[in-house]
């Protein structure tokens, strides 16, 4: 298997306040089961033989991160992460020196990632050696909205797809890429749309539907009921 050898770098932006929450603490360091929202998805990276190191980009007046029992973990580095993902994600990017590493960037908010999922996704570097993402075909009806906020009309859902997390990369590439779309003013919503604006075509790697990010409130109970079905 050519990959085999390639490491494999797993890239957490986690600088965020995550003000749709309205909590007293930024929306990763929530209690969830028997830790956090952090807590969780680290572990999970840590946990996986592929993944060498973890990277952690931090705000920089984090209060919370030193308190995670992942904090000492041998694999895990931690940077200064920026205003913005994409910020984020570049700080950690420019930590690397591995000149064939592969970058698994992973919301710090998407606790229900499986191994299973980060299997698929390595294993498409055979077939998508430009990059790939783990994605979910979208499955409601999808309607656009008008400026009054009524519909406008009824958008087809054949060939959408949810964009989800890891979403891997070569390190070179992405971080020339999203350093150039940064600096040309590029709105960069996630990894693979800075690999879109310098004419990358990522591949979509179809992932497990609980694989949700928790953004609401109501994300929270949801997201510990698909860990609870996870582990039994």
């Amino acid at each position: 298997m050519p990959y085999a050898s390639k490491s494999v770098v797993a890239i957490v932006p986690a600088a965020g306040i995550g003000s749709r929450m309205g909590a007293d603490c930024p929306k990763q360091y929530l209690p969830l089961l028997d830790g956090c929202i952090l807590g969780y998805t680290l572990q999970l990276l840590l946990d996986h033989p592929a993944i060498s190191q973890v990277v952690v980009a931090l705000h920089p007046q984090d209060q919370y991160f030193n308190q995670l029992p992942q904090a000492n973990h041998p694999k895990i580095v931690t940077v200064v992460g920026g205003l913005q993902r994409a910020d984020s994600v570049l700080a950690a990017l420019n930590t690397l020196s591995q000149a064939d590493a592969w970058a698994l960037v992973h919301d710090a908010a998407r606790p229900c990632l499986t191994h299973a999922d980060i299997d698929k996704l390595l294993a498409a570097r055979q077939q998508f050696p430009q990059g790939a993402i783990l994605a979910a075909p979208v499955r409601d009806t999808m309607k656009r909205a008008a400026a009054d906020g009524c519909i406008s009309e009824t958008v087809s859902r054949e060939a959408l797809w949810h964009a989800l997390t890891p979403q891997l990369f070569p390190v070179q590439r992405l971080r020339h890429n999203l350093s150039q779309a940064i600096a040309a003013g590029v709105p960069v919503t996630d990894e693979a749309s800075a690999m879109e604006w310098a004419g990358v075509h990522p591949g979509l790697v179809a992932g497990r539907s609980d694989n949700i990010k928790v953004t609401h409130p109501e994300d929270l109970p949801l997201a510990a009921l698909f860990l609870q079905y996870q582990q039994q």
